[in-house]
């Protein structure tokens, strides 16, 4: 009867190894998992920061500058055709504005002599206009002083062209 109560004993007692070894691995697992989550939230907010900063600001609006409508009589033969032409210049900002305003007689001078040695015949389809627009852009952005730096126009637009 020794030998079996010996026997009971041995197969009583609890091995603590396997134990340790099953919450070890959950612990890993945990750990694998807590990794894989800061892994897929880095990327994903570096990915959502760089979406945002590629938006650039919106440019400023331009300025428009109207010139008071000018009449102007035309070349040809019996002398009788006559030019009247709105302009609005299209600027970059409020400075070349006032540059424009301050110089206002010598560019409306400039433009006067222009016009005049226009023939009828050259005002009358799309592309005399369109050539006349970049011919006073070019004008217009002349320096009108020594040293100081030109005036940049983006665009000349007519508000009115009347040519009878």
């Amino acid at each position: 009867m020794a030998s079996t109560t010996v026997n009971q004993q041995i197969t009583a007692t609890p091995t603590k190894s396997g134990g340790i070894k099953r919450l070890l691995i959950i612990v890993l697992i945990a750990l694998a998992a807590a990794g894989a989550a800061a892994a897929g939230m880095y990327f994903f907010l570096q990915k959502a920061g760089v979406s945002r900063t590629v938006a650039a600001p919106p440019p400023p609006p331009p300025v428009f500058f109207a010139l008071e409508p000018m009449t102007v009589n035309l070349l040809s033969d019996d002398g009788q055709h006559y030019l009247r032409v709105g302009l609005s210049l299209k600027l970059a900002d409020e400075k070349m504005q006032e540059h424009l305003t301050q110089h206002m007689p010598e560019i409306r001078s400039r433009i006067l002599l222009a016009l005049s040695n226009k023939h009828p015949e050259d005002l009358s389809t799309l592309d005399g206009k369109r050539k006349l627009a970049d011919e006073l852009e070019a004008l217009i952005e002349q320096p009108t002083d020594a040293g100081t730096p030109p005036v940049r126009v983006e665009k000349v637009l007519f508000t009115e062209f009347v040519v009878q």
